[in-house]
């Protein structure tokens, strides 16, 4: 008989992307997400230690902040029943990766734009780092592509990643460190404290990113587009900071034909054509390998599934 973990997890994976398309991330205090992003609000504050102390104090709380997260989805593995786990898992999953919620918030710096500058401004704030005040409607666009981009990796991919290989607890444990990162990984009055959070970030989405990219230079190598694709990753993949998002930036800058532009800071991709035309082969490129990835992480349980039962026949 086929091990019924592995084919829970394959519908949990599958139920948990229909699940995200039709409900999107809801608004509530009460989402896991946002619970352990008030309990890192709570101890991510420097003030409250003293420097030298700051980057040990931060890796102890890195590993509470992670176990307490995960301390409830181990509970609800272990002790649900194989019918509750199936109903229940697809949303505890869907809390750990945002497909949907990625697509509305780039869409909705494009709307902002349409009623004007200063709207695509305070739209895209929400959205990334920089600063925005004084940002055109090129960059206002680039600023919030760059973000879906980035974020296939970090919202969609490393999760589903995760999950396939050390199921529920995977994504969960991904989740918290992403987020600790999103909240202390800068440099700036958190950069001791966040040392730990902005480095097991990196560590944790080092294998995820390279596979983002090998899905989108299959993707546009499908559509024709793919030896520039990657020439362009080749030469500008290391231009943005960190050793992970960039090569997924060049790798979509190149397939799609388009440039990121942060002003002051990198220049990827050579612009054949605007982000206005670009964007929708940016959302497309996003749907094809999400679906994609999924698809071969669902196949390869099911064949791990196959092979177990075929040894123990």
């Amino acid at each position: 008989m086929v091990p019924t973990g592995l084919v829970l997890a394959v519908l949990v994976l599958a139920l948990a992307l229909v699940v995200d398309r039709c409900t999107g991330d809801p608004h509530s205090a009460f989402h896991p997400v946002a619970l352990v992003g008030r309990f890192i609000g709570w101890w991510g504050r420097p003030a409250l230690y003293p420097a030298p102390f700051q980057r040990g104090i931060g890796v102890i709380l890195w590993i509470v902040t992670v176990a307490l997260f995960l301390l409830p989805f181990l509970v609800f593995t272990w002790l649900a029943p194989w019918w509750l786990y199936l109903c229940i898992a697809p949303f505890f999953l869907k809390c750990c990766f945002a497909w949907r919620s990625l697509e509305e918030h780039t869409l909705a710096v494009v709307a902002a734009l349409e009623e004007g500058v200063e709207s695509g401004r305070e739209r895209v704030k929400l959205l990334v780092s920089r600063d925005t005040a004084r940002l055109d409607p090129v960059h206002i666009r680039s600023a919030a592509y760059e973000s879906m981009t980035e974020n296939l990796t970090d919202s969609i991919i490393s999760p589903l990643f995760y999950y396939a290989i050390f199921g529920l607890g995977g994504a969960v444990v991904f989740r918290a460190a992403n987020t600790m990162d999103a909240m202390l990984g800068y440099r700036d009055e958190r950069i001791r404290l966040g040392w730990c959070s902005a480095r097991m970030d990196d560590i944790f989405n080092f294998i995820p990113a390279r596979v983002t990219v090998l899905f989108l230079l299959v993707y546009f190598t499908c559509r024709g587009t793919g030896a520039r694709a990657w020439r362009v990753m080749r030469r500008d993949g290391k231009l943005r900071p960190g050793f992970n998002g960039g090569i997924v930036m060049a790798a979509m800058a190149g397939g799609c034909g388009i440039r990121f532009e942060k002003p002051g800071v990198y220049v990827i991709g050579n612009g054949e054509q605007p982000l206005e035309s670009g964007g929708r082969e940016i959302l497309r490129a996003v749907r094809i390998v999400t679906v994609s990835f999924a698809c071969v992480a669902g196949c390869a349980l099911f064949l791990l599934a196959w092979l177990i039962n075929s040894t123990l026949i």
